[in-house]
């Protein structure tokens, strides 16, 4: 039999070592700290060789602990590896993406049914979400950001550059009230992304005119929410062209004005660095980037 301590202790010990704190590793594996404490000890009884030398409330690898953990980390690094090739075989066809909920509606969604035709043996289960994914602790798989794409520790790949145009209800354009010209919008509701207020004044500017003389318009605190309520004829919101899409092809939708503003940031498909992915993965990445240049 092998002369191998507790394998449990072994992680504890990279976690501390590598946090050069008994708290911050607690912290990363969800324990006590003195459950880390603890499985330093038994670690250090069974070497029979001290990996720490203690400080009060500080602590040091000693030179016997230096070198126990270039081993130890070179072992963990070769398990993971091991463990990524396995859970990426062809089997592994269920796959966990997080995606913000306006691409998630507006064009991950009315798509969905021509990834499921062309990969009909992969499962997406798929959440919506706006915040960043630590994937060294989550079981999230992919994600798509919206961004600059300046993430850092991830591996990151270009879909396409958002671009805004006004949108409006057909209703807004029958209800007396002309839009054929971007100065009528004085006599109209803007409606505004509470977080993205200068979005409709770099539009008009664009578009030569200044933003005073207007309204307060309306606020709204999502991009999901702008365009919804411009579907309703609250007024006229500025959209992606490419997820407010389907609503324009459907006539839900309208484009008073088609002059673009680059809003020099992007969406993006990201998951853990250099991760084996897995074969629903890459079915996912192939897929949605093929769709994204198609349109």
């Amino acid at each position: 039999m092998r002369r191998l301590p507790p394998l449990n202790t072994l992680r504890v010990f990279e976690a501390a070592a590598r946090n050069q704190s008994f708290v911050a590793a607690s912290e990363e594996l969800y324990i006590t700290a003195s459950a880390v404490s603890h499985q330093i000890k038994s670690l250090e009884n069974f070497l029979g060789q001290r990996l720490f030398s203690r400080n009060r409330r500080q602590i040091e690898l000693t030179p016997l602990g230096q070198q126990y953990l270039i081993a130890i980390q070179h072992a963990l690094d070769e398990i993971e590896v091991a463990t990524r090739k396995l859970t990426a075989s062809a089997e592994n066809d269920a796959i966990t993406i997080s995606v913000a909920p306006n691409f998630l509606i507006r064009w991950l969604m009315p798509r969905m049914s021509r990834f499921q035709k062309k990969y009909p043996d992969v499962e997406l289960q798929i959440t919506a979400s706006t915040g960043l994914i630590d994937f060294n602790k989550s079981n999230t798989d992919m994600a798509i950001y919206f961004g600059h794409g300046d993430w850092h520790d991830i591996e990151v790949f270009f879909l396409r550059n958002v671009l805004l145009v006004p949108v409006c209800s057909p209703a807004l354009l029958q209800s007396g009230r002309v839009l054929s010209v971007p100065e009528d919008l004085r006599s109209h509701s803007l409606i505004h992304v509470s977080k993205r207020l200068h979005e409709w004044p770099e539009w008009l500017k664009l578009a030569g005119m200044e933003f005073t003389g207007f309204s307060r318009g309306l606020q709204l605190s999502s991009s999901q929410l702008a365009t919804a309520a411009a579907q309703e004829g609250l007024g006229v919101a500025l959209a992606d062209s490419t997820l407010t899409s389907r609503e324009i092809a459907d006539g839900k939708l309208v484009v008073p004005f088609d002059i673009m503003l680059d809003t020099h940031k992007s969406f993006y498909l990201v998951y853990q660095k250099n991760r084996t992915l897995s074969y629903g993965m890459q079915a996912f990445k192939d897929w949605v980037i093929d769709e994204m240049q198609q349109d």
